[in-house]
């Protein structure tokens, strides 16, 4: 369960290593013992908004369930989107620019 919140927030940070000159212009979160969000814009283009709640509280079937979205500026000057859900059934992000199979 932390492991898709680690992963999907590495990720988003990842997107922006390459610049090391960009700025960060937002950086939001909001942490609950069962829900989290949190946003970030930064100077390149990149932004990046989440949230995950946990679902069936102390039941067997006990997930994270996490959705999200993330933009950034590609080298050759499009902006890319891709909106996301993690859950029990993985990760699955939908985008323009991504096939489907």
């Amino acid at each position: 369960m932390k492991f898709i919140i680690v992963f999907v927030a590495l990720f988003a940070f990842a997107l922006a290593a390459p610049n090391r000159d960009a700025e960060t212009l937002r950086y939001d979160t909001d942490i609950d013992p069962l829900s989290y969000k949190f946003g970030l814009e930064t100077s390149n283009g990149i932004r990046t908004n989440e949230e995950g709640q946990v679902k069936d509280v102390g039941s067997e079937d006990e997930a994270i369930v996490v959705r999200g979205s993330y933009s950034y500026i590609g080298d050759d000057g499009v902006t890319y989107s891709v909106n996301y859900i993690a859950d029990k059934n993985g990760f699955q992000p939908q985008g323009a620019h991504i096939p489907v199979a």
